[in-house]
């Protein structure tokens, strides 16, 4: 095996020329930032979230997943054999709610990557219809992922492929709405990857986690404010409110109690969406 690349929470390794070992570590980013305490079991958590997602949307798009069991000794739990591909240059978002980004976009222009909204939204409101709001995939030494109109993925991308994009995150989204909105869940938005083969789209990278997603409970739902998640939107207020910090390298330390309640929420998120105890 051959380590290829390094990302901000994920190592990957060459296996041949046709398959790639994922690696899911503990590491945490917040603004494109790596932060220099780990989540314990973070990798673990969203591995198997993500193998849990793959399973209930293989009907709508395949994936690049070969084997979770299949991989070095070292890494079993928290890595996947997968199909190597050429990856889409996108970041695909779907939203049905307006948070993070979105809602500073929203308030700046009222529209969000070039989709315009009516006046009057609130911070956490749900949106008439889910949006697609893509993102560039720009790589960490060169700054942050920037927003894209779908203007944008037509050039990047051709006319054809755009549409496809589209078509899938929001078709991904609706399902996997339904699905969190089943077992009393809203997700708010969340951000899939693609790459191509055999002709057609794959979803690759990692599917509707707590770093991908904002899941909000229903019961706690409340427009007009920030909404208490069971993702990583509690790290990236707390980065936020610090005040001391330009969302430059090097992050801050975690405080202890903020690791304990972010792997808590990891923890409740997966038992909530799957129905099955963390071991």
């Amino acid at each position: 095996m051959e380590l290829i690349h390094r990302g901000k929470v994920r190592d990957v390794y060459a296996d041949g020329p046709d398959e790639l070992i994922l690696v899911a570590s503990d590491r945490v980013s917040v603004y494109d930032v790596v932060l220099p305490t780990p989540i314990p079991d973070k990798g673990r958590l969203l591995t198997a979230l993500s193998l849990w997602w793959f399973e209930q949307l293989a009907d709508i798009v395949p994936n690049h997943l070969v084997s979770a069991v299949d991989v070095p000794a070292e890494f079993a739990g928290r890595a996947i054999r997968c199909r190597r591909l050429d990856m889409v240059p996108v970041e695909c978002v779907a939203r049905g709610y307006l948070a993070g980004s979105a809602w500073s976009a929203y308030q700046s222009s009222r529209s969000v990557c070039g989709v315009e909204l009516p006046a009057g939204l609130v911070e956490g409101g749900r949106l008439a219809e889910p949006i697609f709001t893509p993102t560039t995939k720009t790589p960490p030494e060169q700054g942050h992922d920037e927003p894209m109109t779908f203007a944008d993925v037509v050039a990047t991308v051709g006319a054809a492929q755009a549409d496809q994009l589209r078509d899938t995150t929001l078709r991904l989204y609706e399902a996997a709405a339904k699905i969190a909105a089943d077992r009393g869940l809203l997700l708010a938005d969340t951000k899939f990857e693609f790459g191509v083969g055999d002709g057609g789209l794959i979803l690759a990278d990692e599917a509707l986690t707590s770093d991908s997603s904002r899941y909000w409970r229903t019961e706690d739902w409340t427009p007009g404010q920030r909404q208490i998640g069971f993702d990583k939107q509690l790290l990236r207020d707390w980065a936020a409110d610090l005040g001391t910090w330009d969302k430059t390298p090097p992050g801050p330390e975690i405080p202890p109690e903020l690791v304990d309640e972010t792997r808590r929420r990891y923890v409740a998120l997966y038992e909530r969406v799957t129905g099955t105890s963390w071991r």
